[in-house]
């Protein structure tokens, strides 16, 4: 996907889901989607481990199937193997797009996405991609 299509989805997105959202600070899965609602998205935390806990001004649900109202960019932290569980739900959610975070790839999941009419972007993280097209170069 190129920079000038990136950009459109990000200036056009106003609901990020995350997908696999920690509440351990340390975490690229918690520290990423903070950044985002820092940046005034809103951020709904998807992780059956911390259900029914607040993340982000928002209640954490268990399964993407709990969301409610549409959701613009779908960010990804779980494990490639993992992915093609989350197919029928991710389907079933229609995201605008799909985000699978830096190291996250998986052939026949993004494969089955794009053959939905899904786009993805893979193995790129959200918040260095944000920063880049929005931001500019960080200075040395």
């Amino acid at each position: 996907m190129s920079d000038k299509e990136l950009r459109a989805y990000l200036s056009q997105a106003r609901t990020i889901a995350v997908l696999g959202a920690h509440k351990d600070p340390s975490r690229p899965a918690h520290y990423v989607p903070k950044y985002l609602w820092e940046q005034g998205y809103r951020v709904l935390p998807v992780n059956s481990r911390f259900q029914g806990e607040e993340l982000f001004g928002e209640r954490v649900v268990g399964s993407l199937l709990e969301l409610q109202g549409p959701v613009d960019i779908l960010d990804v932290f779980r494990p490639p193997s993992a992915l093609m569980g989350h197919l029928a739900e991710v389907l079933a959610l229609k995201p605008g797009l799909v985000w699978l975070q830096s190291g996250i790839r998986n052939p026949e999941f993004e494969k089955a996405l794009e053959e939905a009419g899904v786009p993805v972007v893979a193995d790129r993280c959200l918040m260095v991609e944000h920063r880049r097209l929005f931001r500019g170069p960080l200075p040395l």
